[in-house]
């Protein structure tokens, strides 16, 4: 059932971010009766606010890390999406304890706020670093995940609060991506400054991740977590296709050598998950181990399912050309807006 039919009142955590602001925009195109954003940034929620100009758009200001300023965002809604997390994995990686704060913490915060506020459905973002994580962003995300799932399975599928997760990739365009800063560098005229040109990375526009969590909020059961098969390209296609776009084929780029803690290419399952996973078309339901602590079986005879397939990552999913990032470009707004100022 879509949301907007289901439920009367919505709290969107990090609400001022990529994700929320278009989750946002897009509640209040409908009959929603009241959406509340919930952020520790009251510059960007007053350039929101003074965008939206809709007395439905209710601003909480407050921390995830902090348990009462979440119940008091979070009271009498119908529905909550927690998005608010910190993504920059180089951040991340110097201050490893302030991702543990806000992506771990403040979740529990979150998680233990639905349960006791019974809300009818948490659905908490995850990311494709999650998975097989090597950084400091990436496995405090894991454990978000791992947190959802252990309260999911406390709670039971019978419960008043139903909670699962969703999982992508790389947002196109959203606040700290790489398109943006390949743009700014073409505008002024720099070099663009890849890391790794082999380096591949999944395409999500921002559409597909409020549909993924559309998806995950009309089909959960308790402690699913949803992801959405998407293309992938490597650096080097993205940035030849955003000048080849901007009429600059021949713009110089520059290697510029790894990042702290990045990966050659991102896993968005693993095959130990797609092995009792349910392929549902454009998505895969990764269900939860709902296994108590009493399962002996397991300690002595071990697990019986044998894994028969590989991880599903950037290297091994739809490969992009040029031509089809190029495409996949020119469907969003911010690239529609920038080439027509061209002509």
């Amino acid at each position: 059932m879509p949301i907007e039919s289901a439920i009367n009142r919505v709290l969107i955590t990090g609400g001022t971010g990529s994700f929320g602001k278009s989750m946002v925009n897009e509640l209040l195109s409908g009959d929603i009766e009241e959406v509340r954003i919930l952020s520790r940034d009251e510059e960007k929620q007053d350039a929101l606010r003074n965008d939206l100009r809709d007395p439905r758009a209710r601003f909480f200001v407050g921390d995830v890390r902090d348990r009462e300023s979440v119940s008091r965002a979070m009271k009498g809604v119908d529905a909550v999406f927690h998005a608010a997390a910190l993504k920059q994995v180089p951040s991340c990686e110097f201050f490893p304890m302030e991702a543990v704060r806000t992506n771990v913490i403040g979740s529990e915060n979150v998680i233990r706020n639905a349960i006791d506020h019974e809300i009818g459905s948490l659905v908490c973002l995850s990311t494709d670093k999650a998975v097989q994580p090597i950084n400091a962003m990436g496995i405090s995300k894991a454990m978000m995940e791992k947190l959802a799932q252990a309260a999911a399975r406390e709670i039971g599928p019978d419960a008043a609060t139903k909670i699962s997760c969703v999982r992508y990739g790389n947002v196109m365009c959203s606040r700290g991506s790489v398109i943006p800063l390949f743009m700014r560098q073409i505008e002024e005229g720099n070099p663009i400054t890849v890391t790794e040109p082999t380096m591949t990375r999944f395409l999500m526009p921002l559409r597909d991740s409020v549909a993924l969590v559309r998806f995950a909020f009309e089909h959960a059961n308790q402690g699913d977590l949803f992801i959405k098969k998407a293309p992938a390209s490597t650096i080097a296609d993205l940035a030849t296709a955003l000048a080849e776009l901007f009429e600059v084929p021949d713009h110089p780029v520059q290697s510029i050598g790894w990042r702290h803690a990045e990966k050659l290419y991102e896993t968005l399952a693993s095959a130990q998950e797609l092995s009792t996973a349910e392929d549902m078309g454009g998505y895969w339901r990764l269900q939860l181990d709902s296994r108590d602590l009493n399962y002996a079986a397991y300690f002595s005879e071990g697990e019986k399912t044998t894994i028969r397939m590989d991880d599903y990552h950037s290297h091994n999913a739809e490969r992009l050309d040029i031509e089809g990032v190029k495409d996949l470009l020119l469907s969003l707004p911010e690239i529609q807006a920038e080439v027509a100022k061209l002509s």
